[in-house]
C-alpha cells in the first residue's frame, strides 16, 4: 500500500516536471511564415476563397471603424473627459491608430493569413505571447459589438421617436444595476449578422458597401447641419457654468488624452480588415491602400463629426448614449426631424461596424484554433461558404448573450486597454521582425532597447500623470522626452537591420514604430484602475488556460500528430518533438 502510494506521486512528480518543460519549451516556440501560409492553414480542411479588393478592404475598414466609434464613444468622452476638445483626442487617437496600422501593413503584406495579430506575434514571440494578445483582443472585439448592438437599439430609437431605454428594454428588479436592462434588439442584431457573415465574405463585403455608402452620407449630412445649425460659443462655454467648468479644455491637457484612450476604440474596426488578408486578391498592393487609406478617411471623419457635435450643443448637455441624434431634440419643431434622419444614419453605420468586426473576430479565433491552443474544432472553415462557421456561430452566441444584459458604460471600460496593449505588441514585434533574424544575430540586442524604450515610455507616462504641474514637471518631461529619442537614435546606430522586407515596410523604420509603442503605452496610462484589474483578471484566466489546456492538450507548434521526419531509405518517422520548418524550397524539410 504505502510502495504503491509513494509510485502514484513519484508518477505525479514526474507528469508534473513533464508539464513544466513542455509549457517552457512550447511558450517560447516560433513558427515560419511558412508554417502560418501552408501547414498551420490547412488544418482548416477547406481555403478561404481571395475574393477581396483594396476597394473592399476600404469599404470594411471604413466601415468597421465609423459605425462603432463615434456614434458610441464620442458622447462619453466628451461630457466625461474631454469636453469640446473631444476632436483632439480624435486627433491623438487617430495618428496612433495610423502608426500601428503601418505595423499591421507590412505583417499582413509579407503574412497574408486570418490570424492578424496572433500569427504576427507567433512568428515574432512565440506561442504564449501570442495567444495572451489574440485571447484579449477577441475578448476585446466581443465586449466592443455587444456595447455598439446595444448603442443600435438607442440609435433606432431616435430614427423613429422612441426612448429606447424606457420602450425597448425590460427591467429585471432582482438584477444587478448596470445588467438589469435586457436588449432584445441588440441580441437580435447580433445573432442576425451571425446568420449572414456564416455564409459568404464576398456577399457580405458588398452588404456592407452598399450600407458604408448610405452611411457616408449621413455623415455628410450631420457634418452640414452641425456648422450650418451650431454655435461657435458652445467651443468654450458650458450650458450650466456653475456646475460645469467652461472653455475648450474643461478637463484639462490630461483630459485630452484620456478622452483618446476611450475613443480607441472608434479605431478597432482597421485590426479586422488586417485579418482578411487571407482573401484578398493581391495583398501587397491591396492592403497598405485598404488598412493606411481606411484610418486616415476615417480620422478626418470623426474630427469633424466631433467638431460638429461641439458645436450644436455645449459639451455638459451631451446626451451620453446618442449624442447626434439628442443634439437636435432640443431645437425647435422645425428641426426636430433631423434628430430622426441621425438617428437613421447611425443605425446603418451600427451595422456595418458589427459586420466587420464580427468577420474579424471569427478569423482570430479560427486561426488560434489552427494553432492547437484551443480546441480545433473552432478553425474549421466550411468547404461550401469558404468562411469559419463554428468560430462565427460561438462568438456570435456569446456577443448576443452579453448584448442582452450588460450596460453600455461597463462594456467601453472593458474594452479600450485589451486594443491598445495588443496593439503596443504589433509594433515590438514588427521592430523585432526587422532585426532579428533566428539564424543569424543574436535577438538580445534589440531586446534590451525594446525593454529600455517600453520603461522610459512609462516613466514619461507616470511623470505626466502624477507629478504636479509647474516648471520643474516640465523640465523633467523634456529630459525624460529627450532620453528617449537619444535611445532610438543610438539603436538605429549600433543595431542593424537584419532583413528587410521584400514588397511594403514601414516607413522611417524604426523611428514610426517607437512612436507607436510611446503613444500606446502613454494613452495605456491614461485609463483608470479597474480597467487594469479586468485586464489583469482576464489575462489570468488566460494564462491559467494555457498551462491547463493548450500547452498539454495542443498540438506542438507544427502539431505533433502531423509531423513526421523523413529517415534514409524513404520511411517515415513521427515527430516527438517540436519540428522547424525550412520553407526554402517548393519541399517541407523538417528538422528534429
Amino acid at each position: 500500500m504505502e510502495k504503491s502510494r509513494e509510485s502514484s506521486l513519484w508518477a505525479m512528480s514526474r507528469a508534473a516536471a513533464r508539464t513544466a518543460k513542455r509549457v517552457a519549451r512550447r511558450a517560447v516556440t516560433v513558427t515560419t511564415p511558412f508554417d502560418e501560409l501552408h501547414p498551420v492553414r490547412a488544418r482548416s480542411g477547406a481555403d478561404m476563397h481571395r475574393t477581396l479588393t483594396w476597394l473592399d478592404l476600404v469599404g470594411l475598414g471604413v466601415g468597421g471603424m465609423v459605425g462603432a466609434g463615434v456614434f458610441v464613444t464620442t458622447g462619453r468622452a466628451s461630457r466625461l473627459l474631454a469636453g469640446p476638445a473631444v476632436l483632439l483626442s480624435y486627433a491623438i487617437a487617430g495618428l496612433s491608430a495610423l502608426l500601428s496600422a503601418f505595423s499591421y501593413t507590412e505583417f499582413a503584406v509579407d503574412l497574408p493569413v486570418a490570424g492578424g495579430a496572433f500569427s504576427y506575434l507567433r512568428v515574432t514571440f512565440g506561442e504564449f505571447a501570442a495567444f495572451l494578445c489574440g485571447a484579449n483582443l477577441v475578448m476585446e472585439y466581443v465586449l466592443s459589438n455587444a456595447a455598439v448592438a446595444r448603442s443600435f437599439t438607442a440609435y433606432l430609437g431616435s430614427a423613429v421617436g422612441v426612448l429606447a431605454a424606457q420602450k425597448w428594454r425590460a427591467t429585471i428588479s432582482f438584477l444587478p444595476n448596470g445588467f438589469n436592462q435586457i436588449d432584445f434588439i441588440a441580441a437580435v442584431v447580433i445573432l442576425s449578422i451571425t446568420i449572414l457573415i456564416c455564409f459568404s465574405t464576398k456577399e457580405s463585403s458588398v452588404m456592407n458597401m452598399v450600407l458604408t455608402a448610405t452611411h457616408i452620407l449621413f455623415i455628410c449630412f450631420i457634418i452640414v447641419m452641425g456648422f450650418w445649425k451650431g454655435d461657435w460659443r458652445n467651443f468654450v462655454e458650458a450650458e450650466d457654468p456653475e456646475k460645469h467648468r467652461s472653455g475648450f479644455f474643461p478637463y484639462g491637457v490630461s483630459g485630452v488624452f484620456n478622452g483618446a484612450a476611450m475613443v480607441y476604440l472608434s479605431y478597432i474596426g482597421y485590426d479586422a480588415v488586417s485579418t482578411m488578408a487571407e482573401e484578398v486578391r493581391n495583398p501587397r498592393r491591396d492592403i497598405p491602400i485598404g488598412v493606411s487609406g481606411s484610418v486616415l478617411l476615417v480620422t478626418v471623419f470623426y474630427c469633424f463629426m466631433s467638431a460638429s457635435m461641439s458645436m450644436l450643443i455645449p459639451y455638459d448637455a451631451i446626451d451620453a448614449d446618442a449624442p447626434f441624434s439628442a443634439a437636435f431634440r432640443g431645437k425647435s419643431d422645425g428641426w426636430r426631424w433631423v434628430s430622426n434622419v441621425i438617428g437613421a444614419g447611425a443605425s446603418f453605420g451600427i451595422l456595418t461596424s458589427l459586420v466587420v468586426a464580427m468577420l474579424g473576430q471569427a478569423r482570430y479565433v479560427c486561426v488560434i484554433g489552427r494553432s492547437g491552443v484551443i480546441p480545433g474544432w473552432f478553425a474549421v472553415v466550411h468547404p461550401k461558404t469558404s468562411t469559419p462557421v463554428n468560430a462565427s456561430v460561438f462568438l456570435g452566441l456569446l456577443t448576443a448573450a452579453i448584448s442582452l444584459f450588460t450596460d453600455l458604460q461597463i462594456l467601453l471600460n472593458l474594452v479600450s486597454i485589451g486594443t491598445l496593449f495588443v496593439f503596443y505588441m504589433v509594433a515590438n514585434a514588427v521592430i523585432y521582425k526587422r532585426y532579428v533574424s533566428i539564424t543569424t544575430t543574436s535577438p538580445w540586442p534589440t531586446l534590451s532597447f525594446l525593454l529600455s524604450f517600453s520603461l522610459t515610455s512609462i516613466l514619461f507616462t507616470l511623470l505626466w500623470r502624477y507629478v504636479p504641474s509647474g516648471h520643474p514637471k516640465a523640465f523633467i518631461l523634456f529630459a525624460n522626452f529627450v532620453v528617449a529619442i537619444a535611445m532610438v537614435q543610438t539603436f538605429v546606430l549600433l543595431v542593424p537591420q537584419a532583413q528587410k522586407p521584400q514588397s511594403w515596410g514601414v516607413p522611417a523604420m524604426p523611428w514610426v514604430p517607437f512612436a507607436s509603442i510611446f503613444l500606446n503605452l502613454f494613452l495605456l496610462g491614461s485609463l483608470d484602475g479597474p480597467s487594469y484589474v479586468r485586464f489583469g483578471v482576464f489575462s489570468g484566466v488566460v494564462v491559467v488556460f494555457y498551462v491547463v489546456y493548450s500547452a498539454v492538450n495542443g498540438g506542438s507548434s507544427m502539431g505533433e500528430e502531423e509531423c513526421f521526419v523523413q529517415l534514409d531509405g524513404g520511411t517515415k518517422e513521427k515527430c516527438l518533438s517540436n519540428c522547424i520548418v525550412d520553407g526554402g524550397g517548393d519541399e517541407t524539410s523538417l528538422k528534429v
